[in-house]
């Protein structure tokens, strides 16, 4: 008789066990698909010539953010809303650089402006628009 209600029992802790782990997992995936508060990430690029320096998202609370450009630094606003961004850009500082450096900045600027949507792929945030922009989370 014991027998037969520890095989019961078994037949509803398993499932039960096996729907609470899932559960676990599914919201350890959620979050790491949320967009990050707070954090700073590199951008997927190859530095320039004679430099080591590639542009980094610094983000903040609230959606306060700041771009170092290939020469200056802007800051700016990001408005979240479920996959879709807005990227709201302030004034960039006024160093000169380079030409090259220069032209680099106000490319990367105009697509900024043009990004529309966001997703998370593994150690990525990719903002994407008329270009894809892929930043790697920093371990610093």
């Amino acid at each position: 008789m014991r027998f037969s209600a520890a095989i019961g029992a078994g037949y509803t802790v398993g499932p039960l066990a096996g729907l609470i782990l899932s559960a676990a997992v599914s919201a350890g995936i959620a979050a790491d698909h949320s967009f990050p508060d707070d954090g700073t990430l590199l951008l997927e690029a190859k530095p320039m010539k004679d430099s080591k320096r590639v542009p980094i998202l610094q983000i903040e609370s609230k959606g306060a953010a700041s771009i170092d450009l290939w020469c200056n630094s802007v800051p700016a606003q990001l408005v979240v809303a479920d996959a879709t961004i807005t990227i709201i850009l302030g004034s960039p500082t006024g160093k000169q650089c380079d030409p090259d450096r220069m032209q680099a900045d106000e490319d990367l600027l105009a697509a900024l402006q043009q990004v529309v949507s966001w997703r998370r792929q593994d150690d990525l945030l990719v903002l994407q628009g008329e270009h894809s922009l892929r930043f790697h989370f920093s371990s610093n």
